[in-house]
């Protein structure tokens, strides 16, 4: 039920690696990284997004997630990602769950499939990786008027004096080298300057959502989590194993499973129709 990942063609220019090469972590990241919430769902259907029928290509797609949701509401999803690591586990994970996803490798600014063939574009988790200027521009391409953009993120939130808190202040203890530039957006769950992305590509009619949740996560669960992130992966494997025995001791002291605030944060913009 699951396509093969899709051969570059060979007079495409090539895939540059990724900034960051989440591959390394893919197996965590297929395993613990929790995905969108049922609700994110709803109120995307609700906006236009992931309904039967529609084409939906989505960036950076990881591990397909979000892909395979849209595609489980009736969607027909292509998931384009840099890292062949991170499609082999979408491509294993959506077989799984007989789930019928194409796979694309390719980056967000240029994703080598057809002008025209999308009815809507997605990025979850994953916007703040990519040159915004050229990645709308490919978003334009890809769309058919009318068609619309959507960004959503699930993220964990810091300053509720939660597990989250003392997570980062491990992180920043045992990391050797700064943390990489993407991941520096200081965001709290909210991005104010996506909009104004959107706007200066022309998309228009801009709606906006979100909402606080908690997820729980088993003490193995957070620090699987934790290691598919960038902030850990990019860690020397001394820093890495430093980390994960003081989280670890962290972890001992609290109820398993632990729960973790989050939040979404939606922004849906459309291009201009017929």
């Amino acid at each position: 039920m699951n396509d093969m990942l899709i051969d570059d063609q060979s007079n495409a220019a090539p895939v540059p690696p990724p900034a960051v090469e989440f591959g390394v972590a893919a197996a965590d990241y297929a395993t613990h990284r929790q995905g969108q919430p049922a609700e994110t769902y709803r109120r995307l259907a609700a906006l236009g997004v992931g309904r039967p029928g529609q084409d939906v290509v989505d960036l950076g797609t990881g591990t397909g997630d979000l892909a395979r949701g849209l595609a489980r509401a009736g969607a027909r999803v292509v998931g384009v990602d840099p890292s062949t690591l991170l499609l082999a586990e979408a491509a294993r994970l959506a077989g799984a769950a007989g789930l019928h996803v194409r796979w694309q490798h390719g980056t967000a600014e240029a994703t080598g499939l057809p002008g025209g063939s999308a009815d809507v574009v997605t990025a979850a988790q994953a916007w703040h990786w990519f040159d915004a200027g050229r990645a709308t521009v490919e978003a334009r391409r890809l769309l058919r008027p009318g068609g619309a953009l959507a960004i959503v993120y699930f993220d964990w939130l810091e300053g509720l004096a939660s597990i989250v808190d003392t997570t980062l202040a491990l992180v920043a203890r045992h990391r050797e080298a700064p943390m990489p530039a993407a991941t520096r957006v200081g965001h709290r769950g909210i991005y104010p300057t996506f909009p104004e992305q959107l706007h200066a590509a022309g998309f228009r009619d801009l709606e906006l959502f979100g909402f606080d949740t908690a997820a729980r996560y088993s003490h193995a669960g957070w620090l699987g989590r934790m290691r598919a992130s960038a902030g850990v992966s990019t860690m020397t494997p001394a820093g890495q194993a430093g980390f994960a025995a003081d989280l670890g001791a962290a972890l001992a002291a609290l109820p398993d499973p632990v729960s973790v605030p989050h939040r979404v944060f939606g922004l849906v913009g459309r291009v201009p129709g017929a």
